[in-house]
């Protein structure tokens, strides 16, 4: 199935192809290859508008994810036809993630693709509002991100270290 990439800004250059494929295999390394994914490339103020919409936090963000399916972590979809083979989207504030990149040195191509694999865990159902569930998100960071670096010579890690 599909990854749709949308540009919605034009603070930033965003490298498509690489991103793309990172998502396409960060979906296989989740066993989610047969799910349509949407990724959309957003600016700081539709971050801030949806993050306030939806978090009641009127503030730019890295990553918003908006899953299809209510899942349990760990879990996959279990479509009932065609149209619900459809994780849901991921937005992916490109803007933010680059101010954030510029003030800490990192690769922003490297964190945009670390931020999307954090984005896929989301659609899967995995949080992180308690540190078990942030234990069990991180590990499976750590394993789709292996498998991207086994792919790509990378050396990718989770953002969310430390986080508890």
């Amino acid at each position: 199935m599909s990854v749709v990439l949308r540009n919605a800004q034009r603070a930033v250059p965003v490298r498509r192809v690489p991103l793309r494929r990172a998502v396409c295999a960060l979906r296989a390394a989740l066993g989610a290859s047969r799910f349509d994914v949407g990724l959309v490339c957003a600016g700081n103020g539709l971050m801030r508008r949806l993050n306030g919409a939806y978090r009641q936090r009127p503030e730019p963000t890295d990553v918003l994810s908006f899953p299809f399916h209510r899942v349990t972590a760990g879990e996959l979809p279990r479509p009932r036809c065609r149209d619900e083979y459809n994780l849901g989207d991921i937005f992916l504030g490109v803007e933010y993630i680059h101010q954030q990149c510029r003030a800490t040195g990192e690769d922003f191509d490297s964190v945009l693709a670390v931020t999307a694999a954090h984005g896929l865990c989301h659609l899967l159902g995995y949080q992180h509002n308690t540190e078990s569930e942030w234990q069990q998100m991180y590990r499976k960071e750590v394993e789709i991100l292996e498998e991207l670096n086994r792919l790509t010579g990378a050396s990718l890690r989770p953002l969310t270290a430390g986080l508890f």
